[in-house]
């Protein structure tokens, strides 16, 4: 199971990829592989700011629906708006094609609380 070691994690499944107060968001591949096959990606969060671990949209299965739930405080500033025609990029390439938001971050010091890569391997047991 791949799971990159420059990125950071949360126990909610979600990966975090940092450069500056920019952090890109996506779900895991243990996360996809449980949801099954990924069939639309909702985000009506855009342009807002949200404190951490508040939902910033769903992400809609064959057979369930999942609230994604923000990693850091801060802004959406994007969408992957590519996944609303594809969204199987996020079983396809869930660290890469299948990103879903970008964050402006407003409080740098929870960083500190994500996962790395080692511990979030400890999480599911990988």
């Amino acid at each position: 199971m791949s799971i990159p070691a420059n990125l950071k994690y949360t126990k909610d499944h979600e990966w975090v990829s940092l450069e500056g107060d920019i952090a890109t968001v996506g779900i895991t591949h243990f996360a996809q592989k449980e949801l099954g096959d990924i069939v639309y990606v909702e985000v009506e969060t855009l342009d807002q700011s949200l404190d951490k671990d508040e939902v910033f949209g769903t992400v809609e299965a064959v057979k369930t629906v999942s609230d994604l739930f923000l990693p850091l405080s801060g802004e959406i500033i994007a969408f992957n708006d590519t996944l609303e025609n594809t969204p199987e990029s996020v079983n396809a390439d869930p660290y890469g094609d299948g990103w879903m938001i970008k964050v402006k971050i407003s409080n740098p010091s929870e960083i500190e609380e994500l996962l790395s890569s080692e511990a979030y391997k400890e999480l599911i047991g990988a």
